[in-house]
């Protein structure tokens, strides 16, 4: 189990890489690498979990529209395919990917290569479909596909879906906020999966852990949502691109 420490800086990560096309769930798996913590079935619920304090930012910051028919129906068709996938593959998953450094240092690598190419590909492009209460099924059903990729560690949720929505026809700014609102049924099925099946196994000491990474991994996120919304306004993702081969090679080093 982590100290105090380690657990602030594990939910600090959680936190501000959720949301950020370079892999929560990779920043994770190598943040507890580098701090000598053992791949427990305890660690692997901690990196699920603490995601809750993830969901609620975009929770508070974003509840009107997650009260909207419209938008709520495009929600739960996008879910659809990681909500069935991540049901049926949730053992193969947890067993033999989550952890799993290599899958994960090919996945951040590889996603990265491919967001600089997609985007030297895409350049000069900013036109798209803005209104999220019009956007078709069809595309809600292909953007949930793309999110499904990134059950493989390392592969980020956040980019698979942007990358997705840009290629469907969406404005960036657009399907980055459609992002954060899929992340909200998504990642509430994921935990709430694990919790079902694991919370009768946690001792006093490693539901407080939980607690403070829940609340730690909630204040970093509402900062990283704010910040990626103003950075999208200016900007494309190479640099996240750069960033996560970069990571990858200083951590190999």
């Amino acid at each position: 189990m982590p100290t105090l420490l380690q657990t602030v800086i594990l939910s600090a990560v959680e936190g501000v890489t959720e949301f950020l096309p370079i892999s929560s769930t990779a920043h994770l798996t190598l943040a507890a690498t580098l701090l000598g913590l053992v791949q427990s079935e305890f660690m692997k619920s901690f990196e699920i979990i603490i995601q809750l304090g993830a969901i609620g930012a975009v929770v508070a910051l974003y509840w009107r529209k997650l009260l909207d028919l419209e938008i709520l129906k495009r929600l739960f068709v996008a879910f659809l395919p990681t909500g069935i996938l991540g049901l049926t593959l949730y053992k193969i998953i947890k067993q033999y990917l989550l952890g799993n450094t290599a899958v994960t240092l090919w996945s951040l690598f590889l996603g990265g290569l491919f967001l600089v190419v997609f985007e030297r590909m895409r350049r000069g492009r900013a036109d798209g479909l803005e209104d999220l209460k019009r956007l078709p099924y069809g595309k809600c059903l292909g953007i949930g596909l793309f999110q499904s990729l990134a059950m493989v560690p390392g592969v980020s949720r956040s980019a698979a879906t942007i990358v997705g929505g840009l290629i469907l026809g969406l404005k960036r700014e657009a399907i980055v906020e459609f992002s954060f609102l899929l992340a909200v049924p998504t990642m509430a099925a994921a935990t709430g999966l694990d919790l079902l099946k694991s919370a009768g196994s946690f001792s006093v000491s490693q539901a407080g852990t939980l607690a403070i990474g829940l609340l730690l991994s909630f204040a970093t996120a509402v900062f990283a949502i704010r910040f990626l919304l103003n950075y999208v306004r200016r900007h494309d993702f190479t640099a996240f691109g750069i960033y996560r081969m970069a990571i990858v090679l200083a951590f190999l080093a």
